[in-house]
């Protein structure tokens, strides 16, 4: 592979808030701890507290959640070491696509198991775990129910509601016939496993497992025992709904776009096939869409005997993970961690550590294919992130055998029209308003000659032009991001050693966008 970086200014893809965290702004500074560098990591380990109950009770979890599960030695290993008070996470979190979805969680779990690689080489006293945080409550199944593969879209059909985790998984099977590529690790996953959150452990594991990532299911009565104070603290105070609301507002004035917005309570009812908000209304908590409600003692009641019943939001979630986890860093993209920003009143008030935010890493894929096709519309590689047409206007502009731009002209006629406005004031101002008239008709006419010589020119480069359309179309699927939209598969069937190329140029602390060209170029 040959790489190329560039700033993520230069992609023209990235919000306002992402940018300026990147770039250690002044005014966003006060809403994290410490910025992600190696040795803020220090700091941070100075000051994360995880209590020696707690981890014995994250390993019972673990060891539990992976008996179904073959263990990579790394994996065995890393639980243990979960028992040891040197022993800290890197966390990344995501939903459960089916058959991994979209390229940016491969990347994710990359760039934490590359953190981990990092720490445990520059702080040899401790040792550091990467963890995948399964968002198996999530109940937004439009979100993981398809994936794309060779430009085919993948659709697993189902009726099935609440927690996607807990969602039977012999419907998806259906899938497995109609894709003609080998896919055994997901055949095996979806046919061995009852539940979408075992299944997804299982194929991650057998992705990433050798490299010691440990796949959490939080859904859990135990660990949600650990986190009732909270819960309990939302649903009667409303705590959290007032200090981010008011750290959102001073975000907002700043001139940053919000990415959530607190509700007064934050939890969900989860029980069986069923996740819904919980309101309260007048002196009674309902259960929106059912028929459950209680009074404030029956639901205390009811947390203190079932926690599992209560599913934080994704307000509460962040919170709920650097609970539950030895945790030092979460690695997210630039929707993940603008919220994050939001939330740094709630660790503060809850005397919780406030986690190192750390980017993920970003790359475009140029197979050998479309190298070869970028090689025969030479362009500079940050061209590509030009809209199509903003794109082909630039390239025939840049590549015409002559200048087809009037802009010299349009200053030579700008010139001679100031002259004779000035002349002619001197005879008769009435006259100001009838040059400017023909000199506006004038510039319309140069506008529309210019337009034809770059009709003309797109023409004279129609070969070119619809090669770099097509190419546009290829790294660019629908006009998005590549790692949006497309799945390792596309990658890593042609080339079998793809995740491991990906996971030796990726640095975790370096941030620019990573252009991985799988060139065949001697």
């Amino acid at each position: 592979m040959k790489i190329e970086k560039l700033n993520f200014s230069e992609t023209g893809t990235f919000s306002p808030i992402f940018l300026d965290y990147i770039d250690k702004k002044e005014a966003l500074q006060k809403f994290y701890h410490h910025w992600p560098e190696l040795k803020n990591f220090e700091l941070q380990l100075q000051e994360k507290t995880f209590s020696q109950t707690s981890r014995h009770r994250l390993q019972e979890v673990l060891r539990k959640q992976y008996t179904s599960v073959a263990q990579p030695e790394a994996v065995t290993h890393n639980i243990e070491k979960l028992g040891d008070s040197k022993t800290f996470t890197v966390t990344t979190g995501h939903q459960l696509n089916i058959f991994t979805g979209p390229l940016y969680f491969i990347y994710k779990i990359i760039t934490t198991i590359n953190c981990c690689k990092q720490l445990n080489a520059a702080y040899p006293d401790y040792h550091f775990v990467p963890v995948y945080w399964m968002a198996s409550e999530d109940h937004d199944f439009e979100e993981i129910c398809h994936f794309h593969l060779f430009g085919k879209e993948y659709v697993w059909q189902t009726d099935q509601q609440g927690a996607v985790g807990r969602f039977a998984t012999q419907s998806i099977q259906s899938l497995l016939k109609e894709i003609q590529e080998d896919v055994d690790i997901f055949e095996k996953a979806y046919t061995k496993h009852e539940k979408l959150a075992d299944a997804v452990r299982c194929y991650v594991n057998d992705l990433f497992g050798k490299h010691g990532l440990i796949v959490l299911d939080a859904d859990h009565s135990g660990l949600k025992a650990d986190f009732r104070s909270v819960m309990a603290d939302d649903l009667k105070a409303h705590i959290p709904h007032q200090l981010v609301e008011n750290c959102s507002k001073v975000l907002d004035e700043l001139g940053y776009k919000t990415q959530v917005h607190p509700r007064e309570i934050n939890l969900f009812y989860l029980k069986d096939q069923l996740r819904e908000r919980i309101e309260k209304i007048d002196d009674q908590f309902i259960v929106l869409n059912t028929e459950h409600q209680f009074s404030e003692k029956e639901l205390m009641e009811e947390l203190e005997t079932y926690p599992e019943r209560f599913s934080p939001n994704v307000i509460l979630r962040p919170l709920y993970q650097e609970s539950i986890l030895p945790n030092l860093a979460y690695v997210g993209g630039p929707s993940e961690l603008a919220y994050w920003l939001q939330l740094k009143p709630l660790f503060d008030h809850h005397q919780l550590a406030f986690p190192i935010l750390l980017p993920r890493n970003f790359a475009l894929v140029i197979n050998k294919s479309n190298g070869r096709k970028l090689r025969k519309v030479p362009l500079p590689t940050k061209d590509l992130f030009l809209d199509t047409q903003s794109l082909i206007k630039k390239f025939v502009e840049d590549h015409a055998e002559h200048s087809i731009s009037l802009t010299d002209e349009k200053e030579a006629i700008s010139k001679v029209f100031d002259a004779i406005e000035a002349k002619a004031l001197r005879v008769d101002k009435s006259l100001e308003g009838f040059i400017g008239k023909e000199e506006n008709s004038t510039f319309k006419i140069l506008e529309e000659i210019e337009k034809r010589l770059k009709k003309s020119e797109i023409q004279n480069q129609e070969i070119h032009v619809r090669q770099l359309e097509n190419l546009k179309e290829k790294l660019f699927p629908s006009g998005t991001l590549q790692e949006r939209k497309e799945n390792f598969l596309n990658f890593s069937i042609n080339n079998p050693a793809f995740l491991e190329e990906v996971l030796k140029h990726f640095d975790p602390l370096d941030f620019h966008f990573y252009i991985l060209n799988e060139t065949d170029e001697p």
